[in-house]
C-alpha cells in the first residue's frame, strides 16, 4: 500500500507544514538569522564543489559550518553590547516591562542574544541520564491514538528511506522482515526515548539518506560509531547547555534549510515511479494542496473568539481538539478526529493512500516497491551480510520471525 506516490507527498508535508513558522522566527533578528540561512546556501550550493584534503567541506558541513560561524558572530555581538540596553534586563518577562524604552527593545534582546538562556553557565560538566528521571509518564488515550497515527506516517518515511539506502549502497531491496524490523526497532527506540524523557520519539530520517548519498559513505560502521560518540556527549552536561543556548533566531533559520530539504527529498521519491505521469501528478498535487488546506481550516478554530491569546501556528493542532469543528457527543472523538485532521501529514497520507490504491495504475507507473524474498536472500550471503544485526545480535533473536529476512 506504501509506494513512492505515497511517501513523496506525505515526507513533503513534513516539511511544508512549519512554513508559518520559519522565517516569521528569523524576522525577529534578521542579521542573524538572514546572515545563517545564506551562509548555508553558500556552502551547499556555491561552494559545494570545492574539495579540502579531498573531502567535500562545504557540502558535508553545510549546517554545522553556518551554524558555528554565526553563532560566533552573535556572541561577539552580545558581548561587545550590541543587544544591551540601559536600565533593561532580559530576566524580567514581558509582561512586567513598564519602561516602553525596554519594550520597545525587549523582541531584540530576547531573540538575539546568546545568553537569554543561561543554560551553558548553569548545567553541570558531567551529568548521568536514567529512565524514569522525570517522574513516571502518565497515559492518556486519547493521545495514544493520535501518536499511533503519527507513527504510522512516520513509517511510510521509513519504508522509502529503506528502500532509497538500499538503492544508494548498491545492494539488494530489503525483504518484508527487514522492513518491519527496522519499523519495529524504531517504536523500541521510541519507547526508551519515552523512558529518559526526551520528549521526541525516534524514526528514520529522510535527509539521513541524502548524506549517504552525499559523502558515499554506506558503512554501518560509521553510524554504530557516531552512536557511541553521541551517548558519551550525552553525558556531558555543557554540550546540552551549549546547545539550549542557541538564539531560537538561529534553530528556525536552520529549519528553513533543512525543512525545505526534507520536502525536496520527499518529492524526489517520485523518481522511482513514473513522475511525468498524469495520475501521478494530479495525486501528489491534490494530497500537497488539501494537506496545507485542510488543516488550515481545521486550524482557524484553535483560538476560541472570545480570547485574545496568541498561540503559534505549530501550536495550532494541540489548540483545536477542545472546539475544533469536529462535534460529538463524544469528547475523546472529538479530540482524535480535531486533532489528527489539523496535522498536515495526516491528511497528505490519507489523501495519497486512498487515491494510489485506487486509480488504476500500472505497477511500473505506481513504482510499486521491489521487496526481495526471503528464500532468496538467505541463499546469498552478501544479502544476508548487509542485512544482517551487528554484532551477531540476531542470532539471539532467529525465534522472532519479524527480526529474520
Amino acid at each position: 500500500l506504501i509506494n513512492p506516490v505515497v511517501v513523496a507527498p506525505t515526507v513533503a508535508a513534513v516539511g511544508l507544514s512549519f512554513y508559518s513558522y520559519g522565517f516569521p522566527q528569523v524576522g525577529n533578528c534578521l542579521e542573524i538569522g538572514a546572515v545563517q540561512i545564506l551562509l548555508v546556501i553558500i556552502f551547499s550550493l556555491y561552494l559545494r564543489k570545492i574539495s579540502v584534503l579531498g573531502h567535500r567541506i562545504f557540502l558535508i558541513y553545510a549546517v554545522p559550518l553556518g551554524l558555528v560561524i554565526t553563532w560566533a558572530a552573535a556572541f561577539l555581538l552580545t558581548e561587545a553590547g550590541a543587544y544591551s540596553y540601559k536600565g533593561c534586563d532580559t530576566n524580567i518577562p514581558s509582561s512586567n516591562i513598564v519602561s516602553e524604552h525596554c519594550r520597545k527593545h525587549v523582541s531584540r534582546m530576547k531573540h538575539c542574544r546568546v545568553d537569554t538562556s543561561h543554560a551553558f553557565k548553569s548545567s553541570p560538566w558531567f551529568r548521568f541520564p536514567y529512565p524514569l528521571q522525570w517522574g513516571t509518564p502518565v497515559f492518556h488515550w486519547k493521545m495514544a491514538i493520535v501518536m499511533c497515527v503519527v507513527s504510522i506516517i512516520a513509517s511510510v518515511d521509513s519504508v522509502g528511506s529503506y528502500h532509497a539506502s538500499s538503492l544508494l549502497v548498491s545492494s539488494r531491496p530489503p525483504t518484508p522482515g527487514v522492513v518491519s524490523r527496522g519499523i519495529g526497532l524504531e517504536g523500541l527506540s521510541s519507547i526508551l526515548a519515552g523512558l529518559w524523557g526526551t520528549g521526541t520519539g525516534s524514526t528514520t530520517l529522510t535527509e539521513n539518506v541524502h548524506t549517504i548519498a552525499v559523502t558515499k559513505m554506506g558503512s554501518r560502521r560509521a553510524v554504530e560509531l557516531g552512536a557511541c560518540v553521541l551517548i558519551v556527549l550525552s553525558l556531558v552536561g555543557k554540550v546540552g547547555g551549549f546547545i539550549a543556548s542557541i538564539p531560537e533566531v538561529m534553530v528556525a533559520a536552520l529549519l528553513c534549510f533543512m525543512w525545505a530539504m526534507l520536502a525536496a527529498l520527499g518529492l524526489s521519491n517520485l523518481r522511482y515511479s513514473e513522475a511525468g505521469s498524469s495520475r501521478n501528478i494530479i495525486i501528489v498535487g491534490l494530497s500537497l494542496f488539501f494537506s496545507l488546506s485542510i488543516p488550515a481550516y481545521f486550524q482557524q478554530y484553535g483560538i476560541s473568539p472570545n480570547s485574545n491569546l496568541s498561540v503559534p501556528s505549530y501550536f495550532q493542532p494541540y489548540i483545536v481538539t477542545s472546539h475544533g469543528p469536529f462535534r460529538t457527543k463524544y469528547e475523546g472523538v472529538n479530540y482524535i478526529m480535531n486533532t489528527l485532521l489539523s496535522l498536515h501529514m495526516v491528511i497528505a497520507f490519507i489523501v495519497a493512500v486512498i487515491l494510489d490504491n485506487t486509480v488504476p495504475g500500472s505497477r511500473q507507473e505506481r513504482g510499486v516497491y521491489v521487496w526481495s524474498e526471503s528464500e532468496a536472500a538467505r541463499r546469498e550471503p552478501a544479502v544476508v551480510k548487509d542485512y544482517e544485526l551487528p554484532f551477531r545480535v540476531g542470532r539471539i533473536f532467529r525465534w522472532v520471525k519479524w527480526v529474520g529476512l
